[in-house]
């Protein structure tokens, strides 16, 4: 199935910020202890932090009623003392902050692996229908920068936010305790606080939503296009493809770009509504002090107290921005992990463990898109020890067969049956387990040479993989090597040709005992004397066992048992190849193409 591109144009609205709050919580229990040990810290911290100003006004009364004379009529040991506190509780307070900064930036750290963690053990049991509809940048965007965002956002904002609401509310606490009226100079100022951000909270919110998707498309994009570098060259294609990566880039930039600009006007916004209080409180003060309400102690401490009570709403404001983008991408993260997964194991679904190989379809239907059916009515039997080859023209149907036989995806209808069993009650592991499959796109992973070969067989020793390697007529080449076995392959094999990954994996396949080998164009990268050794060594060493061959060089399947002509989702003759080529039909004239 093609790979549906994400569009992230549009704003894209948040499905449920609540619940994706909730959810990261559900991950920051897990160090629930840890977590209150940092917030009894931070509450220590507040507490010191607050008595500063508390401090500062004592000394500035004790100067006061010293009758501003000079040092020699005001008690200086009484404002060293105030200071010296101050100073206590300041040093004290910053230390306390530090801690808990470092503390709670490993608790993230460690948050983020567990995330990370589930995010891969959950794409592990995903059907390959998602990895059909999703680019495999966008996937990796999810599991590294969305996971990071969301780690940073519980290394920081958690703590300042919580850090920030304990200033605010004992800051307002002290203002009250030192005078009401002048508490009530600034009392305009907080609802327009609290109602500016509420307004932003709704604007913002659905525009970092916007950026991270755009930022998974543009990473999407990103590694279709490293993927296909060499088909780029090929076609001298490299600026439609900067032309296309600039339009994408602009949009990322954009969404970006919107974000932080709507983000970045809360804070001067908080500011100047904190400004204004401030003023209000200068006025409001004056007038008291001159009335002889309040005293320049109660005045001095109260200023400080409402920087310290503003401070926080200004930072907060901030720190909102970045709990969004937090949000977004945790959403992204949590639709993933809500992916349905692979179909379960029937309750009472039985081990293969004894396969004979017997396999047969009857009337199977199947299409990926619900509207479209891609195979009708499909019918075929292959009897243990048979070669079946799977034959016709490209977009006929033959990988969706073997994609069913695989169970990577279930009939819409009709059954499969194994072993004279439908293949939906053995268990899944134990049925993917009885085939082994070649493809035309190669996989081998950053390892040894050894561990690419052994890597479907525990335990392997160095002389099956040798007699493997052998028999795939690859060992030779590979003792030509510096470390021979040992040789590491750089990651997706790029050390080494495409026709040297493909005989790897036949020798893997070789390794493997299973009871039914799958092979989709498995030898279309090896040169014809090569492609001769290997069907014969494949031949010899699969004896006795069922084999299904995709093929489009009809010369290599003269000799199957059965050959399956599939045209448009049907199969249109049956037959082996001497029937076939009587019949004078659809294979005749694929075959007369191929060789006149």
């Amino acid at each position: 199935m093609p790979k549906q591109r994400n569009q992230s144009g549009g704003k894209v609205r948040p499905r449920d910020a609540k619940g994706a709050l909730f959810r990261i919580l559900r991950y920051l229990m897990e160090y629930r202890w840890w977590v209150l040990l940092f917030l009894f810290c931070t509450f220590l911290s507040n507490i010191g932090n607050l008595l500063g100003p508390r401090f500062a006004g004592k000394a500035i009364g004790v100067v006061e009623a010293g009758g501003g004379l000079g040092p020699g009529h005001v008690d200086m040991a009484a404002v060293g003392r105030y200071a010296l506190l101050m100073l206590v509780c300041y040093v004290g307070g910053s230390v306390m902050s530090f801690l808990v900064n470092i503390g709670m930036m490993r608790v993230g750290r460690r948050v983020a692996r567990n995330m990370r963690g589930d995010v891969f053990n959950k794409l592990m049991t995903l059907p390959v229908g998602y990895f059909d509809r999703n680019q495999a940048g966008d996937i990796i965007s999810r599991v590294s920068y969305d996971v990071d965002v969301v780690c940073t956002s519980l290394s920081t904002d958690v703590i300042q936010i919580l850090t920030s609401t304990v200033t605010v509310a004992g800051s307002f606490i002290m203002m009250c305790a030192i005078s009401m009226p002048m508490v009530l100079c600034m009392a305009a100022t907080i609802p327009a606080s609290i109602l500016f951000t509420r307004h932003m909270s709704k604007k913002t919110r659905p525009l970092y939503s916007r950026r991270s998707a755009a930022y998974g498309a543009m990473n999407g994009f990103a590694e279709e296009m490293f993927t296909g570098q060499r088909t780029i060259l090929a076609y001298a294609q490299e600026e439609r493809v900067c032309r296309e990566f600039g339009e994408i880039n602009r949009t990322a930039a954009e969404a970006y770009r919107d974000a932080d600009s709507a983000g970045m006007t809360m804070g001067p916004t908080i500011g100047m509504i904190s400004n204004l209080g401030l003023a209000a409180i200068g006025m409001g003060g004056s007038i008291l002090y001159m009335l002889g309400v309040v005293g320049l102690e109660q005045i001095s401490s109260f200023v400080l107290y409402s920087r310290k009570f503003s401070g926080p709403i200004n930072e907060i404001s901030g720190i909102i921005n970045e709990i969004f983008s937090a949000l977004a991408a945790s959403e992204r993260v949590f639709r993933l992990l809500d992916e349905p997964e692979e179909v379960k194991d029937l309750y009472d679904a039985a081990e293969l463990a004894h396969c004979e190989g017997s396999v047969r379809a009857e009337d199977v239907s199947f299409g990926y898109d619900p509207d479209k059916t891609i195979l009708h009515h499909l019918n075929f039997q292959a009897k243990p020890g048979q070669t079946v080859a799977i034959v016709g023209p490209t977009g006929a149907g033959k990988t969706t067969i073997i994609n069913l036989l695989m169970r990577f995806y279930d009939p819409d209808q009709g059954c499969i049956y194994v072993d004279g069993a439908e293949n939906r009650a053995y268990t899944m592991d134990s049925l993917r387990r009885s085939y082994a499959m070649v493809l035309q796109d190669t996989w081998v992973f950053r390892g040894t040479i050894f561990d690419n070969i052994a890597y479907g067989k525990e335990n392997a020793t160095m002389e099956e993989v040798v007699r493997a390697a052998k028999a795939a007529r690859i060992h030779s080449y590979i003792m030509r090597l510096p470390e021979g076995y040992h040789t590491v392959i750089s990651e997706d094999g790029g050390n080494i040709s495409k026709g040297q990954k493909q005989l790897l994996t036949i020798a893997r396949v070789m390794l493997y005992d299973t009871h039914m080998l799958i092979l989709d164009e498995a030898t279309s990268n090896v040169d014809t004397n090569t492609e001769r050794q290997v069907q014969k060594a494949i031949r010899s060493l699969m004896a006795d066992k069922t084999c299904f061959v995709i093929a489009h060089r009809l010369s290599t399947i003269q000799n199957a048992d059965h050959i399956l002509v599939v045209d448009h989702g049907d199969v249109v003759e049956q037959g082996t190849h001497e029937e076939l080529m009587a019949k004078k039909g659809f294979y005749h004239k694929l075959y007369a193409s191929q060789f006149g």
